[in-house]
């Protein structure tokens, strides 16, 4: 009487490849599981044409028994296009953050995917920007650029700038009109009856040059350019707690200030608060960018709001478009209208 032979789990043809304990699966080994050609596994994987709905069928669910996950970085290599556009930031800005959450959003809809690159103080824009050139981007979008726009990277890939004017660029400029945004805050203030309004300056930052401008211009217009005062200042917090230092320290305070970025106003604001100055009892504050923080109820911020939806989705079609119908020539500009955000950081006139 002969023994039953035992029964054994379907598994790999005889001879497959298998995932060993411990090691990564590979495609040849959701081939074999499947019993199919690496071929045939390689154009499921890919949503490629050619393998029919049974084979379909059992590489994907060979793939899911084995947990294998296609090597992304593989896949760009392969490729001729990346489908990648590189971002340079500064790790520190807020408002770059924002911008970038937006950045994703307006890359997805146009079936690219983003790469990251920040800058800090240990790490240059230079360097930043090469990183991004390095991992196969198509295109850069640089935020906030000081240094990288004068590179001769732009050779290699189409290359968009956010904040910076088009005067200050060779690249496409996307950009809030900054002037405008400055003669805004200053309206608002004059309206409140304020006639002694200093200016926190973002010294060479992207756009400062123009809100400075923006503000003396307002304060001409309204007959207060003898008035006009320009604190020295960038776009962080210490800045403006810097300035706040130094209005502090002058004697009579202005009714009014504002700032060159909300980083900088509420520096200015919580300093001031520190020291007893009652804001905007005693002096009213307006930022600029609207970014999340300007938006808390212990804040309230009063300030010029940047559309960053509309700059990453700007700058984003841009690049896009330099590299769907290889563009080159002239630098182009887009310039969005900022809007004056009212909340409770500014009051009349003490």
């Amino acid at each position: 009487m002969s023994t039953p032979k035992a029964s054994r789990t379907p598994g790999p043809k005889e001879g497959s490849p298998s995932a060993g304990a411990g090691r990564r699966p590979t495609l040849m080994d959701v081939a074999g599981r499947a019993g199919v050609s690496r071929a045939t596994a390689s154009l499921v994987i890919r949503e490629a044409p050619g393998p029919s709905a049974e084979s379909r069928e059992r590489v994907r669910q060979a793939a899911a028994e084995l947990g294998y996950r296609p090597d992304l970085a593989a896949q760009l290599l392969r490729r001729r296009n990346s489908r990648l556009i590189g971002v340079m930031f500064s790790a520190q800005d807020p408002f770059h953050a924002d911008l970038i959450e937006s950045v994703y959003a307006a890359t997805e809809e146009l079936g690219y995917d983003v790469v990251l690159s920040a800058v800090v103080p240990s790490r240059g824009e230079r360097r930043a920007v090469e990183t991004l050139i390095t991992s196969r981007c198509e295109a850069v979008v640089l935020i906030g650029a000081r240094e990288a726009c004068t590179a001769d990277f732009g050779i290699r890939v189409p290359v968009v700038e956010i904040g910076r004017p088009p005067h200050e660029t060779v690249f496409d400029a996307v950009h809030t009109a900054d002037d405008e945004g400055a003669r805004l805050a200053v309206e608002h203030l004059v309206g409140l009856g304020h006639r002694d309004i200093v200016h926190v300056d973002g010294g060479e930052r992207p756009g400062a040059a123009e809100r400075r401008t923006g503000y003396l211009d307002a304060m001409r217009h309204h007959g207060l350019g003898g008035r006009a005062r320009v604190v020295p200042g960038d776009y962080t917090e210490a800045s403006g707690s810097e300035a706040a230092h130094t209005l502090l320290a002058g004697g009579t305070l202005p009714t009014a200030v504002v700032a060159g970025s909300d980083q900088c106003a509420i520096g200015l604001l919580i300093e001031l608060r520190q020291a007893g100055v009652d804001v905007p009892g005693e002096v009213s504050i307006v930022g600029y960018d609207d970014i999340r923080s300007a938006r808390l109820a212990h804040i309230g911020l009063t300030t010029v709001r940047q559309d960053t939806e509309q700059l990453a989705r700007l700058a984003v079609q841009a690049a896009v478009e330099r590299l769907d119908h290889q563009l080159d020539g002239e630098a182009r500009e887009f310039s969005l209208a900022p809007q004056l955000v009212v909340r409770g950081s500014t009051a009349p006139a003490r």
